[in-house]
This record gives structure tokens, C-alpha cells and sequence, in this order.
């Protein structure tokens, strides 16, 4: 893999430690932004491998290739992300106003 020229299994490997690292970032974190910053990380490890499962490159015949809808899904994806966090972090800022912490084991009262 690393004497090749960068083709879709590079970006893929890349993607596969991104949403690893996402993964451990949510589940190891106890602050409410790390948990944020690990979903983010998730969120662009998917985005790349849609990316890059719609490359011009990935067959010889482009029998599997997404086209343009890889870039289409990741851009939706983007904004959906950009929204969450909005969204996150204002429910963080008002927990925070509430409790001086934004440690997600005090999150407990937050049940409806």
C-alpha cells in the first residue's frame, strides 16, 4: 500500500482510522465537546469514503463508481454536521449555565 500511487484504497485506510478515531473519541470522552469533535471525526471518515467510492478511478469500466452522488451525499452531509454542532453546542452552553460543567456524567436529569 505504501509503494503505490495514491489510489482509493489509500483513502479508504484513511477514512477507516478517521471513523476509528471518531469512535474511541466518543467512547473514551467524558466532556461534551470531546464527544462533539469524536462525531465530527465519524462524520468526515464517512464523507471520505463516499468520496472516494464515487472516483472516476476506482474500475477500469466504472461499473461501481457513485459519480457525482458521493460528492452530493458528502456536501448534505457537511451541512447536517454543521447543524448538529449548532445545535450541540447550544444545548452544552445552557447545560453549562446550569450546572458550571459539561461533563456528560452530570447529564443524568437531562431524562424526560
Amino acid at each position: 500500500l505504501l509503494t503505490q500511487p495514491v489510489g482509493v484504497a489509500h483513502y479508504m485506510a484513511v477514512a477507516a482510522m478517521l471513523f476509528t478515531a471518531g469512535v474511541v473519541c466518543m467512547a473514551v470522552k467524558r466532556n461534551a465537546l470531546g464527544v462533539l469533535m469524536g462525531i465530527e471525526l465519524v462524520l468526515n471518515g464517512a464523507n471520505i469514503n463516499f468520496v472516494a467510492l464515487s472516483s472516476k478511478y476506482l474500475q477500469h469500466d466504472n461499473s461501481l463508481a457513485l459519480g457525482l452522488d458521493g460528492q452530493f451525499i458528502a456536501l448534505f452531509v457537511i451541512v447536517l454536521a454543521a447543524a448538529e454542532a449548532a445545535v450541540a453546542l447550544a444545548i452544552t452552553l445552557n447545560f453549562y449555565n446550569n450546572h458550571s460543567t459539561i461533563d456528560v456524567d452530570h447529564a443524568d436529569e437531562l431524562r424526560g
